[in-house]
């Protein structure tokens, strides 16, 4: 009887304590729920509304003076040489004893320049198409020229500040027409935005092409994708880009099949710069450049869960990628073909060793965060050269947001 009652407690202390452990794994999990943030996550920062703390840098300190470097070219607003236009000030009369100074000898001359826009108004041209009558009887008619299609309509200078407006800019169609509306003084609906719109998008045949077959020649491209509510229904963005050109296409889907279906890395044989999204990378004929943003927001993220003042392996993982940044963007800026070997090696070091105690002190650990963070460490270390190829070659920058600022 004592017997069976003792096993019966011992299977009862197994099942709690079995319990126990699935309740702090769940809370340990939500617990990292709630931390995230833009920082440490890829929410974006309008998730956290009105009570998101003060901004906080990924970056580290550099050591560097704040403010522009050594051989960096500024754009400081200098005086020209020549003026559109001069006007003289003279001084009247003398500031000592105020006799007049007209026909005096000029002693000096300062000058003082004031970058300005002209006073901007819009210019209306008639086109009167001249119609005679010829001495057979025969009346011919001066053909219009290319524009003026319609008795009325807006020129190719106003639709191009529209396009900018609404198209580079980002402006709502509602705000781009009060825009022309406060600064030209041109009146036009929203309607009249997106028909101008329209027309120009009709007249880019065989640019999308065009780009298409740009970056997928080009040396380096960055790729990413990101969902798209349309009508009501999940869709996704895609985006290819370079320095010069940017491709988005929407589709209902995010993986392999959308990315074929943008036509640009099946072709692709130069460097990917991109997250670790797996279907990337079933893309062998290019090489790839892991996103080291992404990393940092997930090094973070780890970070975010240990201890004040207890060590975290992704804090020193982190580090490294940072410095390691830092350092060839440093050597770049003072013309040097290669970074210092030996501090390359140290910092390399360094992220290696971090992410090997990241995979050993992860890997018996239970629980689904536990197994996130075991799979982050098994990537860093895995991927190691796809996360440190932009320290071999300096064309390709360290993630996605830089490719903009390629010359490919």
């Amino acid at each position: 009887m004592l017997a069976a009652l003792v096993v019966s407690l011992r299977q009862e202390l197994a099942q709690t304590r079995a319990e126990l452990q699935r309740a702090r794994e769940r809370i340990a999990e939500l617990e990292a729920q709630l931390k995230q943030n833009p920082r440490n996550s890829s929410k974006p920062p309008s998730s956290e509304g009105l009570g998101k703390p003060a901004p906080r840098s990924l970056r580290k300190k550099s050591g560097r003076r704040p403010g522009g470097q050594a051989g960096h070219e500024g754009t400081t607003l200098a005086q020209v040489t020549r003026p559109d236009r001069e006007e003289r000030h003279e001084p009247g009369c003398c500031g000592r004893c105020g006799a007049d100074l007209a026909g005096r000898p000029v002693t000096g001359v300062e000058r003082r320049q004031v970058f300005d826009l002209p006073p901007l108004s819009v210019k209306v041209t008639e086109h009167q198409l001249i119609e005679r009558e010829c001495a057979c009887g025969h009346r011919s008619k001066a053909t219009a020229p290319e524009g003026t299609e319609a008795p009325v309509q807006y020129g190719p200078r106003i639709a191009a500040v529209i396009i900018y407006l609404y198209i580079g800019q980002f402006l709502s169609k509602k705000r781009t027409a009060q825009a022309l509306a406060e600064l030209f003084g041109v009146p036009l609906s929203s309607g009249t935005v997106a028909a101008i719109t329209a027309r120009a998008a009709g007249k880019l045949d065989g640019f999308l092409e065009r780009a298409r077959e740009q970056i997928a020649a080009s040396s380096v491209a960055g790729f990413d994708e990101t969902g798209f509510r349309v009508e009501g229904k999940l869709a996704w963005v895609h985006c290819a880009r370079t320095g010069k050109f940017t491709l988005l296409m929407v589709h209902p889907r995010r993986g392999k099949q959308a990315i074929d279906a943008m036509g640009v890395l099946p072709s692709f044989a130069g460097v990917a710069v991109h997250d670790a999204w797996a279907p990337y990378d079933s893309y062998t004929g290019a090489g790839h450049q892991l996103c080291c943003a992404h990393a940092l927001r997930e090094l973070q993220a780890v970070t975010d869960t240990t201890q004040p003042g207890e060590w975290c392996w992704a804090t020193q993982a982190s580090e490294a990628l940072t410095a390691m940044q830092a350092l060839v963007s440093e050597a770049a800026a003072q013309g040097q073909d290669t970074v210092n070997p030996a501090a390359l090696a140290k910092l390399t070091h360094a992220y290696r060793s971090a992410t090997l105690i990241g995979i050993s002190k992860t890997r018996d650990r239970p629980g689904a965060l536990a197994r996130k963070h075991h799979a982050l460490a098994r990537r860093l270390a895995g991927r190691q050269d796809d996360y440190l190829r932009f320290t071999r070659d300096w064309r390709i920058p360290p993630d996605k947001p830089r490719v903009a600022y390629c010359t490919s």
